[in-house]
């Protein structure tokens, strides 16, 4: 009959429970009216602006092909499956899921067994003589138990809540990391072939500064110019080739970071020296602000606000009494033959009620620093936002500056040239001295490495600004694998 009694009692308490603390809403964050550095452009197409909303699952794809490098597309590969940091990053997103699955298992009860055995004196039923010692008893028991602390106020859900969003937090943390490893290695990647072109550039140039010098030995010993032509020879040549040589130390040490990105010893990876034929991709000008829904950095950012703010509820838990169900039941004799028989059967059920009358403002200190978290987490989360934003016109201004400088560089390096070549012309007819040459190939030599220093610096933006953007510019990439939980709130 209590049986039944408490099997009726349990679903009304289930059906009575309440999730007390605050209802979580995304709160606002600052959103601009569109781009700046693209606000001229898609007002003239007539685009329209979309507040973001953090969507962190949403398809990055593999976005370095746009630079149409098979190089880099291998390397990339690489770093997907071998990189510590990455692997360091989904171990910790692991261990929150974990952690999801210990918190959701106190809402339900515990439950355990256990087998005792035992010999006693000086407890019996029966008062001994004087003098006589009471008689050993002994006891076996094989009890299963019970407890359950019900969740009537929600401070165990609240607590999945919590870690769930936790869990989704760091599943954004292992996409941003992803991302950055990315985004890493193909701007070492770059400048590594940056230098190649500069190192290709320089032997080319010491190899016609060579040929030159030839030209004024033979000069010399005709008679026709002085020692001074051939020093000054000697010396342009011997200062490209220092150039050469100290940008391979620059070389190396880029070459050494790209084999820890991924996984390897330095002395087991080699990039073979190669030409730099990647050209900047075209940005759209109609660039939607949804793309920065898929900031991984900002879907953690409103992950953790609705962890903060579950975390809230909790506290508030606390100034409600909690209930607790326990039971027992199983076998006890004194003989173990016959223990599980019918007459040695025990159980017992009982139930408490437990509420803090006084604790010294214990737990108005906890709910106030629950609240002062999320409105942590909220400013955090606002702070995300405009780093974004900043991070996005920041590239947008300098791939659109740095196109007007290399458009300027690229004419300077034809100026520079035909000056060079009217210097060579006018030292062959003896019109002036080796001086105006060498002064004429130092100028052509620094703004060809100028124009090839600013091409790497238009890529490298453009990848910055991919990875501000969260991954590519086009909306329809397919989804990367294992994303993660989504970060919407659900």
């Amino acid at each position: 009959m209590r049986h039944r009694h408490i099997a009726i009692f349990l679903p009304v308490l289930a059906t009575a429970a309440c999730l007390v603390g605050p209802t979580y809403h995304r709160p606002s964050a600052p959103m601009p009216a569109a781009y700046k550095e693209l606000a001229e452009k898609q007002a003239a197409l007539g685009l329209t602006w979309k507040a973001a909303q953090p969507n962190d699952a949403a398809g990055r794809g593999k976005w370095w092909t746009l630079l149409g490098d098979p190089g880099l597309d291998d390397l990339e590969e690489m770093v997907a499956v071998s990189n510590q940091t990455i692997a360091m990053a989904e171990a910790q997103y692991r261990g929150a899921r974990a952690l999801v699955g210990g918190v959701r298992s106190s809402l339900f009860p515990s439950i355990g067994i256990g087998v005792s055995a035992g010999r006693s004196s000086g407890v019996t039923t029966r008062s001994p003589g004087a003098g006589q010692a009471a008689p050993a008893v002994d006891s076996f028991e094989v009890p299963v138990t019970m407890s359950w602390t019900l969740d009537i106020f929600g401070r165990i859900r609240r607590s999945v809540q919590a870690g769930l969003a936790n869990a989704q937090a760091s599943a954004a943390d292992l996409e941003g990391v992803r991302l950055a490893m990315q985004a890493e290695a193909a701007m070492d990647y770059l400048a590594l072939r940056g230098l190649d072109a500069e190192i290709d550039l320089l032997n080319r140039t010491a190899a016609g500064y060579q040929t030159a010098l030839g030209l004024t030995e033979n000069r010399f010993k005709q008679g026709v110019v002085s020692g001074v032509d051939v020093a000054q020879a000697k010396t342009q040549l011997d200062a490209t080739r220092a150039q050469a040589t100290d940008l391979s130390l620059s070389r190396a040490k880029i070459e050494h970071a790209l084999a820890v990105l991924v996984g390897k010893p330095p002395a087991e990876f080699t990039l073979p020296p190669a030409p730099l034929r990647i050209v900047a991709p075209d940005i759209p000008a109609g660039l939607p602000s949804e793309l920065l829904e898929r900031r991984p950095d900002i879907a953690a950012a409103e992950r953790r606000m609705a962890a903060a703010n579950a975390q809230i509820g909790v506290a508030v838990a606390g100034y409600f009494p909690s209930l607790g169900l326990s039971g027992t039941a199983g076998y006890l004799d004194s003989k173990l033959a016959g223990l599980f028989s019918l007459p040695n059967r025990l159980w017992s059920l009982g139930a408490s009620l437990f509420e803090t009358l006084f604790n010294g403002g214990q737990r108005r200190a906890l709910k106030e620093q629950a609240v002062a978290a999320y409105d942590a987490a909220v400013a955090d989360y606002r702070e995300t936002v405009l780093t974004a934003f900043a991070q996005v016109e920041d590239n947008l201004a300098a791939l659109r500056i740095l196109a007007e400088e290399a458009r300027y560089q690229n004419d300077a390096v034809t100026e520079a040239e035909l000056a060079l070549k009217l210097a060579n012309n006018r030292y062959g007819n003896g019109v002036t001295s080796y001086l105006e040459v060498v002064t004429a190939q130092s100028t052509a030599l620094t703004n060809e490495r100028l124009a090839v220093e600013l091409l790497t610096r238009r890529l490298t933006a453009g990848v910055a600004l991919i990875e501000a953007l969260g991954g590519g510019w086009h909306a329809s990439d397919p989804a990367p694998r294992d994303a993660g939980p989504q970060s919407n709130n659900r």
